[in-house]
C-alpha cells in the first residue's frame, strides 16, 4: 500500500465521519433550511465518496454516477428553495 492509497483511505474514513454528522443534522435540524443544507451537503459527501471509490477501484464508469447523483441534488436542491420561497409569501 503506498502513500497515495493511505490517503484515500484516511479521506474515505473522513468523508463517513461527516455522512454520519450530516445524517444527524438532517434528522434533528429543527428548520426546513437546516434539512435543505443537510440534504445538499450529504449529496456532496457521496459523490467524494464515489470519486475516491473509483479511485480505489480504476473503474472509471462510476464517475457517471456521481454526476448524475450532482444533477439530482442540484435539482432537489433548486426545489427546496423554490418551495421555501413559495411558502414565505
Amino acid at each position: 500500500m503506498n502513500l497515495f492509497q493511505v490517503t484515500l483511505t484516511i479521506a474515505m474514513v473522513a468523508l463517513s465521519l461527516c455522512l454520519v454528522l450530516t445524517a444527524v443534522r438532517f434528522a434533528i435540524g429543527p428548520t426546513l433550511p437546516d434539512r435543505i443544507t443537510a440534504f445538499d451537503l450529504f449529496v456532496a459527501n457521496v459523490i467524494g465518496m464515489i470519486a475516491i471509490y473509483t479511485e480505489f477501484t480504476g473503474n472509471e464508469d462510476f464517475i457517471d454516477v456521481a454526476m448524475i447523483l450532482s444533477l439530482f441534488g442540484f435539482l432537489g436542491s433548486i426545489s427546496f428553495a423554490y418551495y421555501i420561497m413559495r411558502i414565505t409569501k
